[in-house]
């Protein structure tokens, strides 16, 4: 009779400790609480359960997927391709290589949106809250679709088209839709910033949009060494570079929208770190007013909003 191989248990204590030495060595930022989450997914379980059961044992098989893990993020993985899983505006978006993972600085292109909507109601002399019945709005670039599904959430009564040069992305961006049950009014597109958004959108008369909004490519080429290893190797090219200065697509985007928008209609973009100087004269022509700057909470400009002529 074959004898039984023995197996050997860790402790939730011993395998944590283990993981934050391990990304601690490597300098991997936010060490502890990569190697949480990282354990976390192994266990299948949350951070509440993490530590109530510090000396539950961590069976073989757990704690090699774990090890597998912490390998992968010491050699730079970022912790949320592999765990498939990114935060963003309070929901739970599934993320993976083909798409870039969304940061909490651009909840700014959110909240500009939403009070640019509500300043109009004001003006408008109605209540500030809607539902955005009737509003059709442009997310451009999508990626997981972040902005757009947001938008839907809060808007429930809007329809949005979301476009992505990426058909890798607009699949993830597709589940992260069917996830939350917006699909159906989100359309998503396959095509290059807006173009060809004008044919697909039938049922309106052009330029159709009440509000466009874009996290765009906003990175330099010329950048791209100081970038850290887990955005310059894994994050997808695409969705990362604007140009060799980081700004040469904002020209055409703003062209666009203007072609795009309805008269009053808001345009939001989000704005890399040192693109303002470069972007804001783009709005200084007749098809704009009101344009505005928000920071972000490290000071930085983040995001410029401007509003359609009539």
């Amino acid at each position: 009779m074959p004898v039984p191989r023995e197996t050997h248990f860790m402790d939730v204590r011993t395998a944590l400790k283990s993981g934050v030495g391990q990304l601690r060595d490597a300098h991997v930022p936010s060490f502890t609480l990569a190697a949480e989450i990282l354990l976390l997914h192994a266990l299948g379980r949350d951070r509440t359960w993490l530590y109530a059961h510090p000396e539950e044992c961590v069976p073989d098989a757990i704690a090699e997927r774990f090890q597998v893990l912490i390998a992968r993020r010491t050699a730079g993985e970022p912790t949320q391709y592999l765990t498939g899983r990114q935060e963003f505006w309070g929901l739970e978006f599934e993320v993976t290589p083909d798409v870039l993972i969304p940061r909490p600085e651009t909840e700014h292109v959110i909240e500009v949106a939403l009070d640019r909507l509500a300043l109009r109601e004001v003006r408008a002399r109605r209540p500030q809250t809607t539902s955005g019945e009737g509003f059709l709005i442009a997310d451009i670039g999508t990626g997981s679709g972040c902005l757009a599904i947001a938008l839907a959430k809060e808007l429930p009564g809007a329809t949005i088209y979301a476009t992505d040069i990426s058909p890798g992305a607009l699949v993830v961006a597709r589940r992260n839709a069917a996830r939350y049950k917006v699909a159906e009014r989100i359309h998503f597109v396959e095509c290059n910033l807006l173009e060809g958004l004008e044919s697909l959108v039938t049922s309106h008369q052009s330029p159709s949009f009440h509000v466009i909004v874009s996290n765009p490519p906003y990175v330099g080429r010329r950048e791209s060494e100081t970038l850290p290893i887990e955005v310059r190797r894994h994050e997808p090219e695409g969705a990362l570079y604007g140009g060799e200065e980081g700004f040469e697509l904002y020209a055409e985007l703003i062209s666009q929208a203007a072609q795009n928008l309805k008269p009053d209609g808001i345009l939001v973009l989000e704005l890399g770190h040192n693109s303002l100087t470069a972007v804001r004269p783009l709005l200084d022509g007749p098809a704009w007013a009101n344009v505005g700057v928000t920071n972000d909470l490290a000071g930085i400009p983040r995001v410029i909003a401007a509003e359609r002529r009539n």
